[in-house]
């Protein structure tokens, strides 16, 4: 029996001046929205991987149920394919800057002029490189994202420099995830990456500047088996 959703799954198409292609953004309402209540916006790279193997739909209608998050809108943009995923989301990709603009200057204010809401909160989302992107957004924007969420990211040097960079002053809300078994992570690129002894340095460098600042390490490695089963224990922490 197919469980009948309480939300409501709804989508855009931007046609992106900054990207000069057309991009479809999908977000999920929770049950009984209405533009004059006071929201949180999610915005997830990766997001067909979140609405399907992260089964965000179901997990907001089941968290909203039992009072566990506050109202919240989960919002969804996805990539063409592996390598267009890599332009876009990694911060030395050739469309890296270009992406973030999209995001910036044309996604939020569709969302929000779509749904009539301006968001008690933004924050973002995303696994691995998404999360990369995530972190390295949120950071270069504090005052248009409030919450970071970063499932298993990829930490280079532009990753550490920008969390060195941060000060105590900064609010960003941070939940920041890695798998005890991504030591040998097989990258887009071609490498295999030890994903975990990078991101055990980004802890460090945090844990000294980051007041809001959640850290895990989980037992698994590079998957959605083990990202999706977090997501639950996240949502609650950072969209209470």
């Amino acid at each position: 029996m197919v469980r009948r959703r309480k939300g409501k799954m709804d989508s855009l198409q931007i046609s992106s001046n900054y990207l000069h292609e057309n991009i479809e953004v999908t977000w999920y309402l929770p049950e009984g929205f209405t533009p004059f209540n006071d929201y949180q916006l999610v915005f997830m790279q990766d997001g067909n991987d979140y609405f399907q193997m992260g089964r965000i739909a179901t997990l907001s209608d089941t968290l909203h149920d039992d009072g566990d998050i506050n109202p919240t809108i989960f919002v969804g943009i996805h990539y063409q394919n592996r390598y267009d995923r890599w332009d876009k989301y990694h911060p030395e990709g050739k469309q890296n800057d270009t992406y973030t603009s999209f995001l910036v200057k044309e996604v939020l204010p569709a969302v929000e002029d779509e749904l009539h809401i301006t968001p008690i909160s933004r924050a973002l989302m995303g696994d691995s490189l998404a999360g990369t992107f995530a972190w390295m957004t949120a950071t270069s924007f504090p005052s248009t994202f409030q919450k970071v969420i970063m499932q298993s990211p990829l930490v280079n040097k532009n990753v550490l420099i920008q969390a060195r960079n941060m000060k105590q002053s900064d609010q960003l809300e941070i939940y920041h995830s890695i798998g005890l078994e991504e030591t040998e992570v097989h990258t887009t690129s071609g490498d295999v990456t030890n994903f975990l002894q990078p991101n055990r340095e980004l802890n460090r460098l945090l844990s000294e500047t980051c007041e809001n600042y959640i850290y895990n390490e989980f037992d698994g490695n590079h998957t959605w088996k083990y990202w999706q089963q977090e997501l639950p224990t996240i949502l609650k922490k950072m969209f209470r």
